[in-house]
């Protein structure tokens, strides 16, 4: 498999973002990859190009660009032929650290829609308590500000299939972001939704469930609009950063005795710390798109970056993409 790598995205691009692809590279002997980027930039950190191939690209998209008009108008820019290059076969996926507007931008506009899907979104992954369950799917986590209670059925679909092909879970637990558990809880958006859910028995819809018990494990997948969704995404990525350095802080300002405690138990705040860092799960998934366009954090590390390498390629390996097509494309011929 081959995936096309933005190379310029990101705070910390491209030294961190070459550093994840040769860890990848060294570790899988099924991956390549194309490096787009100003190459006098990327290629001196390549020592080693073993399925590694390099396209120079003179233009460069920032975070503050307006994500249509940059995919419009930087033609030459690393996303902008990154993206071409999966639309036109070259490559079987996409990465950046970059603008999640244009990643979504070039996503939509490049390599476009699966016949059948209404609107692609975008699935993240984040901790739960248990260490056994592997945290949990968040669909759409920002993709669609503006939604249809259609476009959450089908995210409840195409959560499925992600939690059953990439994550191994037989037959994931599917619930509807609401402010309520009731039945009829929730906007006109959420209510119909939970119908067109529930109507469908190949769904192990669990019903509506609440922000506060997300992280306790209470579904596999999260179902809610793009914009309560990005909400609950950062909150809880805040919420566990907040959590770390009250630790950090409590510690750093403790008596000595306490200090020496800390100390002991420093393997397991290691583990935990380890265990609530959403980079950990990998990249945000744009599903519903015809290749895996994937997009990780801004100030993701190498760490993060080689997370994200192996997401893809479990994406890749499940078969994802023909189980979108073949559900949406038939979905679509049943409504004519």
């Amino acid at each position: 498999m081959k995936i096309a790598v933005d190379a310029m995205g990101g705070d910390n691009a491209p030294a961190s973002v070459v550093e994840g692809i040769l860890k990848t590279r060294d570790e899988f002997q099924d991956m390549e990859f194309i490096l787009f980027g100003k190459l006098n930039q990327v290629k001196p950190l390549v020592k080693d190009s073993t399925r590694i191939s390099f396209v120079q690209a003179d233009e460069e998209i920032v975070m503050n660009d307006e994500p249509v008009k940059a995919i419009r108008r930087k033609k030459n820019s690393s996303l902008v032929l990154a993206a071409k290059a999966v639309k036109e076969g070259e490559a079987d996926a996409l990465f950046s650290c970059g603008n999640t507007g244009a990643l979504l931008a070039a996503g939509l506009l490049l390599i476009g829609r699966i016949k059948g899907v209404q609107r692609p979104g975008l699935l993240s992954t984040l901790p739960v308590v248990s260490a056994s369950q592997g945290g949990f799917n968040l669909l759409d986590s920002g993709a669609n500000a503006d939604n249809k209670p259609e476009y959450l059925y089908q995210f409840a679909l195409m959560g499925k299939y992600y939690a059953q092909s990439v994550r191994g879970i037989e037959n994931p637990r599917i619930g509807l972001l609401n402010n309520g558990t009731e039945p009829h809880k929730g906007s006109k958006l959420t209510q119909t939704a939970y119908q067109l859910i529930s109507a469908d028995k190949s769904l192990n819809f669990v019903g509506n469930v609440e922000s506060r018990d997300l992280t306790n494990g209470v579904c596999d997948v999260a179902v809610a609009d793009g914009f309560t969704g990005n909400a609950v995404l950062k909150a809880i990525e805040g919420t566990a950063s907040s959590v770390m350095h009250l630790i950090k802080d409590s510690v750093k300002d403790a008596n000595l005795f306490a200090k020496l405690g800390a100390l002991m138990f420093k393997p397991s705040l290691m583990g935990i710390k380890e265990r609530i860092n959403p980079a950990r799960y990998g990249g945000a998934v744009l599903l519903g798109v015809k290749a895996p366009v994937v997009k990780a954090h801004g100030s993701s590390d190498a760490q993060t970056v080689y997370y994200t390498m192996k997401q893809i390629k479990t994406i890749i390996d499940g078969d994802l993409l023909a189980k979108f097509e073949e559900t949406f494309h038939q979905e679509k011929h049943e409504d004519q």
